[in-house]
């Protein structure tokens, strides 16, 4: 733990407590829970619209929900959205799979996400890490193919981060947090204007934890700590009357621990050089509006992201000694660092035109994204430290049109063509060049049954790009690879994945029931789908990804929320998903052909009341409920399905909120990573399924101070 870390966030929100306290106008205290239900408005997308009225599948997880599972990282939120997975495998579970797709770990090739992360407009895909909450105005979670939206790196779906809005009024917010295994948080938020037409916000946010792991080889229970300091900046300045800058500055130096596998398949470790999880970056982004044309707004976006990572960890998972003349004893480090441009214009109509007689709205827009990444890997039985660098540009093109063909039924179409080129080189003299074009696309048709109401169908293409093996490619020279040695030839290269999908959909919001309904079905066929795969021999892995013919992914989902009264809360998130692999050949000949796909539940739950006992004292129940699923699509080894309980217990007075809560209330043992393979030199490396766990029963005390 950061003493000094912790000292400094709390001396900060404390101090900013004190000197806010004197102005603060003192909120109503919460009688109800009926104000809850509110229209929601969805940001992400082209433009801002009501929840209700975007023709897709979208979860919008708000600030109250976030604050109520005392959920510092999304890795604590996303188990509240329809169909939504995630896996660790480090110290946080960042890689996100959305309706069975998505990556599930990185070691040494770059990876090409299939579900994206965006803060605040900067593009985070790949840096899972970055996800913390704090400040956070909502969580949206876009199912299905977003690539007309943000491209590549949203073929599966994407997870948009919001931060609360920078006002011309004071506004923020102290909070203090202690829960067990030593976890501590502190965090200030303060916004406010500078000028007449200048607004900030900001916010600073600490937390630090010693984890859920005791090594007790080291005698230590901080092995597996969490060390994380974020710092957002968001302002609004009103320019001249035609023109707004937003302004974004993002600071995350995350020095987490990692060391969550065991031998003995426990909580409790035997690693002598245990690893790190780290994030050490800068962002800062600029976006233009201007509406000084009366027929249309023209938007210009500028963002830079400089990021620096460490994931290391120790590959035997033991000692020296633990049993001599059989054990082996490696540690592995990869340090990378990332270096990305996105400049981007769009052109929006700001009223409708009529185009072949029908009332029509429309975009069109160009992107441009410079991504560098360097890697140096740090392994024992390397001679000397292996470094490759992967340059990526991708170019893009995009138009879409809304029109009104009556006044209750409107069709959207658009297309999105993109064109990535990749430079890749490493020390061991591999080069390699792929590019290519892509095209997606989405057409949707809503009927609007009343007023937020509506029926909806939609057809979307989802696109991500190929590239090379290039740790395959560097290893088929390796002495004790040569079993393998032609296998891996063949897999220098994998192609281009595209994925389309068929949904159909019920979406409403009923203020006077304070009801929101939304139903959904899709299916979805994966074309040239891009696997993640490995070979082993004596304990050494080598992985890269491979093509399947096909597969096909497909469910229901239903979202529920309703407040029958000014006591009472209930909602519902299902998710019911069908997965399905085709032509998929291992390393040994096995041919996967209907399996089910790797990290894919059957199906997902998150159900919930909240109860106002008495005025401005409330009690939230919550359950999560996981089926099993397989972690990996190189073996048949699947988790256990679990259920998750969880209690929240707050009160309100005038400013002011504490909270007594508790996640994972009956202490379920959960499995968020699994892997198959021999490495306990104690049983002759005879080969066990290993797995990391979830998070264990956490109890907590929250305060904080809103004005």
């Amino acid at each position: 733990m950061k003493i000094t870390r912790t000292s400094l966030a709390v001396a900060t929100a404390l101090s900013t407590a004190l000197s806010v306290s004197s102005i603060a106008v003192a909120e109503e205290s919460s009688t109800d829970i009926k104000k809850d239900i509110e229209r929601i408005t969805v940001t992400g997308d082209f433009r801002s619209r009501g929840i209700e009225d975007v023709a897709a599948s979208v979860s919008v997880l708000s600030a109250h929900d976030l604050n109520n599972r005392a959920a510092a990282h999304i890795e604590s939120a996303l188990m509240m959205a329809p169909n939504v997975n995630l896996a660790s495998g480090a110290s946080r579970a960042s890689f996100i799979q959305i309706r069975g797709i998505g990556e599930r770990s990185q070691f040494v090739d770059p990876i090409n996400p299939s579900v994206g992360l965006v803060i605040d407009g900067i593009n985070y895909s790949g840096l899972g890490a970055a996800g913390t909450l704090f400040d956070i105005g909502q969580v949206e979670v876009f199912r299905g193919p977003q690539s007309t939206r943000f491209g590549a790196d949203a073929m599966a779906g994407m997870v948009y981060l919001q931060s609360e809005e920078a006002t011309y009024a004071p506004s923020g917010q102290v909070e203090t947090m202690w829960a067990n295994y030593n976890s501590y948080a502190a965090g200030v938020a303060f916004g406010n204007r500078v000028t007449n037409n200048l607004a900030v916000r900001g916010s600073l946010y600490s937390n630090v934890s010693d984890g859920f792991i005791e090594n007790i080889h080291l005698n230590r229970k901080d092995t597996q700590d969490i060390d994380e300091l974020t710092l957002r900046l968001n302002g609004v300045w009103d320019v001249t009357d035609d023109w707004v800058l937003q302004l974004t500055y993002h600071r995350f130096d995350i020095d987490n621990g990692y060391d969550a596998f065991s031998l003995d398949r426990t909580r409790e470790t035997l690693s002598d050089t245990p690893g790190r999880d780290t994030l050490d970056s800068h962002a800062g982004r600029i976006a233009a509006t201007y509406t000084g044309a009366t027929a249309y707004e023209w938007q210009l976006f500028a963002s830079y992201l400089q990021a620096d990572s460490e994931y290391s960890f120790d590959e035997d998972w033991a000692f020296e000694g633990i049993r001599p003349d059989w054990e082996y004893n490696s540690s592995d480090a990869y340090f990378r660092e990332r270096d990305q441009l996105e400049l981007e214009s769009r052109l929006l109509s700001a009223a409708p035109i009529s185009l072949f007689g029908v009332q029509t709205d429309w975009l069109v827009g160009a992107y441009f994204q410079q991504r560098e990444q360097d890697l140096t890997r740090e392994y024992t039985y390397l001679d000397a430290p292996f470094a490759s660098t992967y340059d990526t540009e991708r170019t893009a093109a995009y138009a879409e049109l809304q029109q009104m063909l009556t006044e209750r039924l409107r069709l959207t179409y658009g297309l999105r063509w993109e064109r990535y080129s990749n430079q890749y080189l490493d020390s061991r003299g591999i080069a390699a060049a792929p590019s290519d074009s892509a095209l997606g696309g989405r057409a949707s048709l809503e009927y609007s049954l009343a007023p937020m109401q509506q029926a909806y169908a939609s057809l979307t293409r989802g696109f991500k790009g190929g590239g090379v093996n290039g740790e395959a490619l560097g290893r088929v020279e390796d002495r004790n690879l040569e079993d393998h040695r032609e296998f891996l030839e063949s897999r220098a290269t994998f192609a281009p994945e595209y994925l389309t999908s068929a949904e159909v959909g019920y979406k409403a919001f009923l203020p006077d029931h304070s009801l929101r309904v939304h139903l959904n079905a899709f299916y979805s066929w994966r074309d040239d789908m891009q696997v993640n795969a490995y070979v082993e021999r004596s304990a050494v892995f080598v992985s890269y990804l491979d093509n399947a013919s096909d597969g096909k992914n497909y469910g229901v989902e239903a979202q529920f929320d309703y407040v029958p009264s000014d006591s009472l809360r209930a909602f519902l998130n299902l998710g019911w998903l069908a997965t399905e692999l085709n032509n998929l050949v291992l390393e040994d000949g096995t041919n996967l052909a209907g399996r089910d796909q790797a990290h894919a539940p059957s199906y997902q739950v998150n159900l919930g009341t909240e109860l106002l006992l008495r005025d401005g004292l409330t009690l939230r129940l919550e359950m999560d409920a996981r089926d099993k699923f397989y972690y990996s699509n190189s073996h048949d080894e699947q988790s256990e399905s679990y259920q998750l309980f969880h209690a929240r217990l707050n009160y309100q007075w005038q400013n002011w909120e504490f909270s007594l809560w508790a996640r994972n209330l009956f202490d379920k043992d959960y499995t968020t990573r699994g892997f198959y393979f021999g490495n306990d030199p104690r049983k002759e490396y005879a080969p066990e399924n290993y797995v990391q766990y979830g998070e264990p029963r956490r109890v907590g005390i929250t305060a904080r101070y809103r004005f």
